[in-house]
């Protein structure tokens, strides 16, 4: 086992970390469209986020990554059947390339595991998949009920159940989205024929997750390779073959300061270190780079919780705070609004969590990420609320009026 003791080792792991997301380079992947598609590939997935208060997580998790990438790419990705719509850990966008990587989950709900909700309705979705070989693709809302709307997904009419149900089973998959309003169609008329529908075996599946998560993190915790996955089996052949990659010395374990063991593979962490730049990121919560909680802390001392579960009285950084990643340290977290119809970004507070840089590096380096960053909003102005520590108030202020 590798014990990073010297703070350079340490630094070291966070650069390979950070490179292999594709948050070091100014074009890991290309730009706009097709770069878009590339860092869909390589990073294996992007959750789809309900959440409008700033620009969803799956726009800005490539809005950070992509030069020139625009929110419509996303569904032209879908369109080029580039990428699919299924679920990972989440709702997400996957590289359709991955498409056999969905087919357990799918035989397992088709099996009787409960997603959603319990007792589907099988004649009803009969009567769905016949209209919609018969008539072709189908809307949600193209489906009447003479039920009153209700809120709550557990509230859906049946019929509006049964796509659903349908859709997570494999029979169906999304082949159009206008915002958050899918189009379904049958599997076969949306799958691209090159693609590779044999499903995998439990141990195909285990190399899989582990390919995808040292290519995309370059270390890893066993327990995170299966993250929220639940399938007992999946889990053991996954253990087993990390145990094996040991074994051969494929695969080394290093222990981090705080106590925790991480994955990498055998000379990981030869070679030159990657470069650094002055550039600041404004990341999402639901960016790859920060989504796994406990790896984000081993490898950044870095703690993060998505606030808007949480009560407002209990709160400490806000509704939906933004982490905020400058060289190779996560220095902060920024809680803002982006008020559309006026074409104003809000920052309700910033916090500032690692003050140890030179302030006027963090603040230039902010000032930029936001020149970036308020376009992306479809925002023109930016103010600034609450300030911590406060007496970088005055100075951000100043910077951020020349910006509006």
């Amino acid at each position: 086992m590798i014990v990073l003791n010297h703070p350079k080792d340490v630094v070291r792991l966070r650069r390979g970390v950070l490179s292999a997301q594709g948050l070091l380079q100014a074009q890991a992947f290309g730009a706009g469209l097709a770069g878009a598609a590339e860092a869909i590939t390589h990073i294996g997935y992007v959750q789809i986020d309900s959440i409008s208060v700033v620009e969803r997580a799956h726009h800005h998790v490539l809005h950070a990554r992509v030069p020139g990438f625009k929110p419509a790419m996303m569904n032209q990705l879908l369109l080029n059947r580039d990428i699919f719509e299924y679920w990972s850990h989440a709702a997400a966008f996957l590289p359709i390339a991955d498409f056999r990587f969905s087919l357990p989950y799918k035989q397992a709900i088709k099996d009787g595991q409960i997603h959603w909700y319990k007792s589907p309705d099988k004649p009803l979705m009969r009567d769905l998949l016949d209209r919609i070989r018969r008539d072709g693709p189908l809307r949600s809302r193209d489906l009447e009920s003479n039920q009153p709307k209700r809120e709550g997904w557990w509230d859906w009419k049946p019929a509006k159940k049964a796509l659903e149900q349908l859709y997570m089973q494999g029979d169906l998959m999304v082949s159009d989205r206008e915002g958050f309003q899918k189009t379904y169609d049958l599997t076969e008329r949306v799958l691209p024929d090159h693609i590779d529908t044999r499903t995998p075996s439990t141990d195909e599946f285990a190399q899989y997750l582990l390919d995808q998560q040292l290519r995309s993190h370059a270390c890893v915790s066993l327990r995170g390779i299966t993250y929220l996955r639940k399938s007992a089996d999946l889990r053991a052949a996954v253990k087993a073959l990390v145990d094996e990659g040991l074994a051969q010395q494929a695969l080394e374990q290093v222990q981090t300061p705080n106590g925790d063991v991480l994955i990498i593979e055998s000379g990981a962490l030869d070679g030159s270190m990657p470069r650094v730049s002055n550039r600041m990121h404004i990341l999402s919560p639901f960016d790859n780079s920060v989504i796994q909680r406990d790896r984000l802390k081993a490898v950044f001392d870095y703690d993060y919780q998505l606030e808007c579960y949480v009560p407002e009285t209990k709160r400490q950084h806000g509704y939906f705070s933004l982490p905020l990643l400058f060289r190779d340290e996560f220095v902060g977290r920024m809680d803002c609004k982006a008020h559309r119809k006026t074409r104003h970004l809000e920052i309700k507070a910033l916090h500032w969590e690692r003050i140890d840089h030179d302030e006027e590096l963090l603040v230039q380096a902010f000032v930029e990420a936001l020149k970036r960053f308020l376009p992306f909003q479809g925002c023109e102005s930016v103010s600034l609320t609450e300030v911590y520590p406060k007496r970088w108030g005055k100075r951000l202020r100043t910077e951020l009026a020349a910006v509006s």
